[in-house]
């Protein structure tokens, strides 16, 4: 598993702007750079990331080899209802990484 660090807020108040912001520890390997050996090495990449509030997609990026190591990503929702964001990153070799967070929305 890889290290998230998500900064979402707990608590909201209905239709309020909400940020959204999530970074996972991965290498990023583009596939074009020469290992210690010389032999390139494999490409090795998060191809997808995508963000559900309460099953509907709020989110989603498509990244490429260009992306740097541990890679940033922010955005905002509004908060409608109390309930779970789902965030999902899928990459190369089979690699997926799932977080869970809640937000309690208050009238």
């Amino acid at each position: 598993m890889a290290r998230t660090l998500i900064n979402i807020p707990t608590s909201a108040k209905r239709g309020e702007v909400i940020a959204i912001r999530a970074t996972i520890g991965h290498p990023m390997e583009t596939g074009f750079r020469p290992g210690d050996d010389g032999k390139t090495l494999p490409r090795n990449i998060i191809q997808t990331f995508t963000c559900k509030y309460n099953g509907e997609l709020v989110f989603s990026a498509e990244m490429f080899p260009a992306v740097s190591a541990n890679p940033y990503l922010a955005f905002y929702t509004v908060a409608t209802e109390s309930g779970t964001l789902v965030l999902n990153w899928e990459g190369d070799n089979g690699f997926t990484q799932t977080e869970r967070v809640t937000i309690t929305v208050t009238a």
